[in-house]
């Protein structure tokens, strides 16, 4: 194999890693502040809020969008036109570790802002949702922008 396209498909390969390492870490860390107010909501006897598994699952969008670029960059190139690989397997390389370092930060830092939003509403008495998931969607834009400008990169 030659060490261009090996590079390529080393690049897609990382790329999916690092949007799902980035997703776990953020689903993890909204997760624990979830668990933790859940924990305070059941020893007041309230019921349990529904909003913090949407604050915890939102971090998983950035693996879906890493899947998606390197699915693009499978068909578009590895699979299709592996000349194109052969050619361009920096770019390619290049392009996955771009991509994969966008989705990555941006599922963690969606995590982190979904952790700080599940005590936010815990100490809130349940307010404030809407402001939490426009703050979260703020990150969510970084891993769209990351995915579509590498997507504009892919050799033709």
């Amino acid at each position: 194999m030659e060490s261009s396209v090996f590079f390529g498909q080393l690049g897609l390969g990382l790329l999916l890693g690092l949007g799902a390492l980035g997703s776990a870490l953020g689903i993890g860390a909204a997760g624990r502040a979830a668990a933790g107010a859940w924990a305070k909501e059941a020893k007041a006897g309230k019921p349990l809020n529904f909003s913090y598994i949407i604050l915890t699952g939102m971090p998983l969008s950035q693996t879906i969008y890493a899947f998606v670029l390197m699915l693009i960059g499978l068909k578009g190139g590895i699979i299709d036109n592996p000349e194109i690989v052969a050619a361009h397997g920096g770019t390619f390389l290049g392009i996955a570790l771009g991509g994969g370092l966008a989705e990555f930060i941006s599922a963690w830092s969606q995590g982190l802002i979904g952790a700080a939003a599940c005590r936010a509403i815990s100490e809130g008495e349940g307010k404030g949702l809407a402001f939490m998931i426009i703050a979260m969607g703020i990150v969510e834009t970084v891993g769209l922008f990351g995915m579509v400008f590498m997507l504009l990169m892919i050799p033709k």
